[in-house]
This record gives structure tokens, sequence and C-alpha cells, in this order.
């Protein structure tokens, strides 16, 4: 019933409302996003404790930490991260970086998964910090520079999925967040996408939190996105 390419953002406060709507979603979902807000909840058991539950319950995990630091820590952190079993790992996509993740997650079944523009950013924030490339340059940069490191995808905008596509070929998986369902309110994501134009654009996984996470009806929603998805 659930369809992999599905990945459900855990974007909640605390582990005890992520396991309500876990619960609620069942079957319906088997893949599931953790980030910093629940990763780092403050509960005896957070995010990372729920990530090793989730797992030996036999979902996927993505689990969405961006790291980024000097060569050795990331290093280290890929290996921690790659003994929990996760399917998915988040680096921010600056070429060293990668290179060091790609080399500490070898032999493993980890996906590494380059950030190259966060979908809450456009050509005007990333003038404001500094960058003299548009949001499209810099993700065809970093795209490409992914691709070199051997990452196994990039989380980019649906609207570059196509581009990207043409960049990194069909091996690497290309995850987008921001994606709405038709009539959804987009919040405060500035690029975004609906989920069949977001897979026929090139999108190999579709995270989407808010849209099912905070419907009335979790299973309901997440159904409808899944039969939209269906017909890709």
């Amino acid at each position: 019933m659930s369809d992999p390419r599905l990945i459900v953002g855990l974007d909640l406060p605390s582990v005890t409302e992520a396991r309500k709507i876990i619960d609620e979603l069942g079957d319906a979902v088997s893949f599931y996003k953790i980030g910093h807000q629940l990763a780092f909840a403050p509960e005896r058991e957070n995010g990372l404790h729920l990530a090793k539950q989730l797992i030996a319950e036999g979902k996927q995990v993505f689990l969405d930490l961006k790291l980024l630091d000097i060569d050795n820590t990331v290093a280290s952190g890929v290996k921690s991260v790659s003994a929990m079993g996760v399917t998915m790992l988040t680096i921010h996509a600056y070429p060293k970086a990668m290179q060091a993740a790609v080399k500490a997650a070898q032999g493993t079944d980890l996906c590494l998964l380059g950030v190259t523009v966060l979908t809450s950013m456009d050509d005007e924030d990333l003038k404001q910090a500094g960058y003299s490339l548009s949001a499209e340059a810099l993700v065809h940069l970093r795209a490409k520079q992914a691709r070199d490191a051997g990452m196994g995808g990039i989380v980019a905008s649906a609207l570059e999925a196509q581009a990207i596509r043409n960049i990194v070929g069909s091996a690497m998986s290309v995850v987008t967040p921001g994606i709405r369902p038709t009539g959804a309110d987009h919040g405060d994501q500035k690029r975004v996408m609906t989920p069949s134009d977001a897979l026929q654009a090139g999108a190999s996984h579709l995270v989407i939190a808010r849209p099912i996470v905070a419907a009335s009806n979790p299973r309901q929603a997440a159904l409808a996105i899944v039969e939209e998805m269906s017909n890709v």
C-alpha cells in the first residue's frame, strides 16, 4: 500500500507526537525523515532513538542532519550514522565534506545526499548570504561536485530536478522537499511543486511533511498522495 518514493517528514517537536502520527499512518507509509527538531527533542528517548525503533520495525529512515565540519569530524559522524542502519543521510554539498563522507561510507548501504540550496532560499537570500551565484547556478555547481565526489544523491527543489537529472544521470537519487499537493499552503517554502509534477521532472523521492502530519486525517492525506504518485 505504501510507496517507497514517499518520505514523510516527521517535523514535530516530540517523539510522542511523531509516534502518534506513525501509528495513524500504519502501512500507508514505509519511509520517514527525521531532522534536527525531532533528533534533539527534549525527551529521554529522542528522534535518534526513534530512528532505531523504526528501523527495527522494518521502516526506512532518512536522517536529515545536514553534516558540515572538518573532514575527520564529518567522516566520524558518517561512520556512526551508517552503523545505525539508516537509509539516507544529508551532507552539505561542499566538496571536501562530501569526499570525506563518501570515503567513510564505503562498504555500507548508506545513501549520502548532497544538500545543494535550501528550498526556503531564493536568489535574494543567497545574495544576502554572500553568494554571487543564483540559486539555479549554485544548485547545478553542487550537483556536479556531488556527482564527482561519488555521492548517492542530491537534495534540491523539484524545480531543479530535471536539470539535475541531466547532470547526475539516472543512477543517483534526487530527493525533493518542498512538495505541496495542489491547493496546499506553501508555508515558508518558496520553490515548490506538486507530487506528480516532481516525479515527472526527475525526482526519485518526495519529502512531504506538513500536508500529511498536520492534516486532520494523516493516513487519508498520505494515501491520496500515494494515489497521485502511482500514476507516474
